[in-house]
């Protein structure tokens, strides 16, 4: 029997953090519900200079994670730059393919690797349930293909992707699926919120992994509060409290994105290990 072999890259910096819990309980989640052998590893990838190489693994899920995403000179920048153009080009000249799901930070630093735009800090730190709307390209993106337009997911982040370089994009053959709500009255450019990287990588700068409980995990936490009423105000945090477990929110996003990019990711590993039987 083949086994799926799955990389977990944990970007959080030793940073204790809810999201990669979440991404563990996806994956096991997967492991449990597949008749064939999964196995999971998980590399430490910022903390502990951890690095899957690319011919072990078939999926890999790389998370968001604290502090800016332009380079800072560490050892670990340039294996993650070189893992991103590994699976990229192992892509275009080989049939057994490797498929990657990119996080928020590691959304970001694929973007700036790949040259695709401007990421810079934003004017005030994001954190909430969020409307997300699809691009034209996005309404054909089979990981939106049951949530609607808006769909909701959780957003954190201090920093976004705006003005994308279009010509850069084509290219590389890459689309944008997903940009941030619209907001009339404040003069400032939608920032990207997902990318179709290729048919094998995929990116988003929200968190489709997570999951009410550990949102009311972090707002627990009283900075985080305190940060969200700051920065949103007390009527935007009741919201957000709401939205919480409302089943079309971001409990329909988390059953949907990651579970539906580990099935087709399966599927085409499995083909493609038929045809070379």
């Amino acid at each position: 029997m083949k086994n799926i072999r799955i990389a977990l890259l944990d970007m959080n910096n030793n940073h204790v953090n809810q999201g990669f819990r979440n991404i563990k309980e996806i994956s096991e989640a997967f492991q449990r519900s597949s008749e064939e052998n999964v196995n999971i590893k998980t590399f430490d990838v910022r903390f502990k200079n951890e690095m899957p190489d690319i011919q072990d693994f078939d999926i890999f899920i790389s998370s968001g994670g604290p502090g800016d995403p332009h380079r800072e000179g560490v050892e670990w920048e340039d294996k993650f730059a070189s893992f991103l153009d590994q699976i990229f080009e192992h892509n275009k000249y080989n049939d057994d393919k490797k498929y990657l799901f990119l996080i928020c930070h590691s959304f970001q630093l694929a973007s700036i690797h790949w040259e695709l735009g401007n990421i810079c800090k934003r004017k005030s730190y994001s954190f909430g349930v969020m409307p997300v709307h699809k691009t034209e390209e996005g309404e054909q993106e089979f990981l939106f293909k049951n949530l609607p337009d808006p769909f909701y997911a959780v957003d954190s982040r201090a920093f976004q992707f705006i003005e994308p370089n279009h010509e850069r994009f084509d290219e590389l053959g890459m689309k944008i699926v997903a940009i941030e709500k619209f907001r009339p009255h404040i003069n400032l450019e939608r920032a990207v919120m997902a990318i179709r990287f290729s048919e094998e990588i995929f990116g988003t700068q929200f968190h489709p992994e997570a999951n009410p409980e550990g949102m009311v995990e972090n707002l627990k936490d009283e900075k985080n509060k305190e940060a969200m009423i700051e920065n949103f105000g007390m009527e935007k945090y009741l919201e957000t409290i709401d939205r919480m477990d409302d089943e079309d929110k971001i409990i329909l996003t988390q059953a949907q994105i990651l579970p539906r990019f580990l099935q087709f990711a399966k599927k085409n590993v499995l083909k493609e290990i038929k045809a070379m039987a």
